[in-house]
């Protein structure tokens, strides 16, 4: 031990701080892939006990009994692993094996700038809401190439449909995310989240429950999860664009992003909507009390909430059809979105709600 610290301490500076930068980067990751393992046990447990089912329960981690189903994530992933990679005869083999990479590297990337706790975030930079947005918009690139490069009328097809319909909700994404923007006077997360202190009562959620509607609605959009699923159409178009893909290919184009989007989303509408780590009990209760403390613990449970409501949304409603997906973006959503955003023009001329405190 003696000779590791003796070893630190002669190290420059800036190589400390790169191991240490590179650490917390390793961190972060390992931290979302093992989320995205968890999540789909979770999706497939609170789907089961809403229908009435048990859902995963057999493989077990260490044989222990009261841990039945949750080595199933782990099952998964060796299964997939595992399979052979399968690439069509006609496809284009380099922007097929390219396209889910390009669609992985930008949903892991955005975590670069998330603040979990008012101590740690990777990147605090000035612009990270637009780091964000630029980067979820490069996802679809994966789903286009994917499509394209597999020559399947059906892989094609799939494609199109989500770039048609993540084109639509990330419109209305953004502008839902101006009305955050204009009360916090900043794109710097942190900033957004610090604007919001003072209590319940001072979160965007509640000053800006429609944009937050509208954004978390959009991010199932985005995401296309049910009941915007129409890009993977089962029984339309057998399974959409990742149609020829298999094995370990499989899981980066499809499984690791999708669920890794989901809960960046889940993270962005805690951060921009209900406060980020700030406490719900804040005001209510001493400051110096426990309860009333920023944590990354009150960031958790929010991400769970919204989480949930993603589970709960997908074993309730029934997949839309194309053209009401489309009339949703594009005819409601949009619309919506611009007069909330001169509803919000005139509160900021007359200094009121949110913006009094600018």
């Amino acid at each position: 031990m003696n000779t590791l610290l003796s070893f630190w301490n002669g190290m420059p500076h800036e190589l400390q701080g790169l191991v240490i930068t590179t650490a917390e980067i390793i961190g972060v990751m390992v931290a979302v892939i093992l989320s995205v393992a968890f999540l789909t046990l979770a999706e497939r447990k609170v789907i089961g006990w809403m229908q009435v089912r048990l859902g995963p329960n057999q493989i077990r981690i260490f044989g222990l009994p009261i841990l039945k189903g949750w080595a199933q994530p782990f099952a998964d992933v060796i299964k997939l692993l595992m399979k052979e990679i399968i690439v069509p005869a006609n496809a284009d083999k380099v922007v097929f094996l390219a396209a889910p990479l390009v669609a992985l590297v930008p949903a892991l990337s955005t975590w670069a700038v998330v603040p979990f706790s008012p101590d740690f975030v990777l990147a605090d930079i000035d612009a990270g809401l637009l780091y964000i947005l630029a980067l979820t918009s490069l996802g679809v690139y994966g789903v286009i190439l994917a499509g394209w490069a597999a020559n399947s009328k059906y892989a094609l097809l799939g494609a199109m449909r989500s770039a048609a319909q993540i084109v639509a909700y990330e419109i209305a994404m953004g502008f839902a995310l101006v009305g955050v923007l204009m009360a916090a006077g900043s794109l710097n997360l942190t900033d957004i989240v610090r604007a919001q202190a003072g209590g319940v009562v001072h979160w965007n959620g509640l000053l800006q429950f429609p944009l937050m509607l509208i954004y978390f609605i959009a991010g199932i959009a985005e995401t296309n999860r049910a009941p915007f699923d129409v890009a993977e159409g089962e029984s339309e178009i057998a399974s959409g664009f990742h149609v020829e893909y298999s094995g370990a290919t499989f899981a980066t184009l499809f499984a690791l992003p999708e669920y890794a989007n989901m809960i960046l989303v889940a993270t962005l509408a805690s951060v921009l909507f209900l406060g980020g780590w700030l406490s719900p009990f804040e005001g209510l209760v001493s400051s110096t009390a426990l309860l009333a403390r920023p944590s990354f613990l009150w960031l958790f449970v929010k991400i769970l909430w919204f989480l949930f409501c993603f589970l709960w949304i997908r074993a309730t409603f029934p997949r839309y059809r194309y053209d009401q997906i489309m009339r949703l973006g594009w005819k409601v959503f949009i619309p919506l979105t611009l007069v909330w955003i001169g509803v919000e023009c005139v509160m900021a001329w007359y200094n009121f709600g949110p913006f009094a405190r600018l």
